[in-house]
Formats: C-alpha cells, sequence, structure tokens
C-alpha cells in the first residue's frame, strides 16, 4: 500500500509527498530527516492522506495534487475532515 499525505508546516504552507508508511515518514519530517523544504519549517502536522494499490499511482496523485493552489488544497482538507466527523 502506497499514500500520499498533506503536512502543515509551523508557518502554514503545505507540503505534499508521498510513501509507504505514513506514520514512520512524518516522523522523519519531525526530526527534520526528510524533505529540505520541511526541514526549517517545523513542526508540521499531518492533515490529509490518501491510499494506493500501486507506487505509480500514488505518484500520479501527488503531482496533480503538487500543481493545484494552496486554496485548492485548503479546500481537499477540509472536505475530507468534514468526511470524517
Amino acid at each position: 500500500m502506497f499514500f500520499i499525505y498533506i503536512l502543515r508546516c509551523c508557518d502554514g504552507s503545505l507540503y505534499t509527498g508521498y510513501t509507504n508508511d505514513v506514520e514512520a515518514r512524518v516522523a522523519k519530517h519531525q526530526a527534520g530527516e526528510a524533505a529540505k523544504y520541511t526541514r526549517a519549517k517545523r513542526p508540521v502536522e499531518l492533515v490529509y492522506q490518501e491510499s494506493f494499490e500501486t507506487k505509480s499511482e500514488a505518484m500520479r496523485r501527488e503531482a496533480a495534487i503538487k500543481q493545484l493552489h494552496k486554496q485548492a488544497k485548503e479546500e481537499m482538507i477540509r472536505t475530507a475532515v468534514m468526511n470524517v466527523e
């Protein structure tokens, strides 16, 4: 199983990535051992994730999300939170 995830950084920016272990990847971001982008923007908070059967599906979705404006990403996050509640 593969996942895309969105992190909210301490400055309010959003970071999108993919992994096969969300919990471990977020821990690496928190420790400053993952993406250079998040290293100076800690702490980070996991605010969104989706799961996929294949790595290629996850990577395609990650690329599509990275093309979105921040407002569209925020709407995805809000919609996902509303669907959980």
